[in-house]
């Protein structure tokens, strides 16, 4: 019984660790629907995010502009093709867009 309960407090404290684990950007690339769409350093549906990366370099309000575009899709920013909506928080967004823009 001992075993038991030391068991599920180690497997609860794995799941109450597991935000803080998944909060750095290749995590979160892996977890959300952005490799449908997207690779580090080849076009798929959408740009390589090294490209993306080189076209936000130097730009003040990369982070922010990026992050928008995750969080809420754009349409004209790389063709024809939208990009939609993403669920994700307006932190984990974030992390992406710092992820995505470090691809230099």
């Amino acid at each position: 019984m001992k075993k038991i309960v030391i068991a599920l407090l180690a497997g609860g404290g794995l799941l109450a660790l597991q935000p803080a684990l998944a909060a750095d950007g290749e995590s979160l690339f892996k977890s959300k629907a952005c490799a449908a769409c997207h690779a580090i350093d080849t076009k798929l549906v959408g740009p390589a995010y090294k490209d993306v990366a080189a076209k936000y370099a130097g730009q003040a309000d990369a982070v922010e502009v990026l992050s928008g575009h995750i969080k809420n899709g754009s349409q004209g920013v790389w063709g024809p093709i939208p990009m939609p909506p993403n669920a994700v928080t307006d932190e984990e967004a974030k992390i992406l867009a710092e992820w995505v823009l470090s691809h230099k």
